[in-house]
């Protein structure tokens, strides 16, 4: 477990773990406030993601920006970004469960350090892996579970919103239900 944000981002930087490693232009480690309380998590990078070595810079990026500014929070100021792996996936597919493994260290790492209250599952296959292998994206968004004393819940991810306009407002319930949680939960948003 690496102590220090730059330790662990050199370390991450330099990994050639699994085969994603070698098609990456750049490494999408994460982005934000590295003391946030509040942590989103994708599942990988895209092109976009990949080229400008940061997550959720495309127009699904935007789409998410768009829902965070409407419930009060900002990328830079009081939430972290991060993925479940760290390198794009050929033709954006999911990332597979061996590579998914390979890269959790490095996010456990993040978690660690971030010492997150709330994390919010961007997609299916975050929550999966994160909440429950079982996690049912359609049914079970927008709803908080506890998990070693942190809350989670999960939301559609903003790219499957822009295939599926119609699932816009559900997301937003979500997003609304986030921001009730920030409140009872008492977390200063700096």
């Amino acid at each position: 477990m690496y102590q220090t944000w730059d330790e662990l981002e050199a370390a991450c930087m330099g990994c050639q773990k699994c085969g994603l490693c070698s098609g990456r232009t750049n490494l999408v480690f994460g982005v934000g406030n590295k003391k946030a309380k509040i942590l989103f998590i994708g599942e990988g990078p895209g092109e976009q993601e990949d080229l400008k070595g940061e997550p959720f810079v495309g127009r699904s990026g935007q789409l998410l920006d768009k829902m965070l500014d409407a419930v009060g929070l900002n990328r830079q100021k009081n939430i972290y970004i991060a993925n479940i792996v760290k390198c794009r996936p050929p033709q954006n597919r999911d990332p597979l469960p061996e590579e998914q493994e390979t890269c959790i260290g490095w996010l456990r790492n993040q978690v660690y350090l971030i010492r997150p209250k709330i994390i919010v599952c961007l997609g299916r296959i975050a929550a999966m892996k994160l909440i429950r292998p079982d996690f049912k994206i359609t049914r079970e968004h927008g709803v908080f579970t506890e998990k070693n004393g942190v809350w989670m819940m999960a939301t559609l991810h903003p790219a499957a919103l822009l295939r599926n306009p119609s699932s816009k407002p559900g997301a937003f319930e979500d997003f609304l239900k986030l921001r009730e949680k920030i409140d009872e939960l008492g977390i200063p948003l700096e």
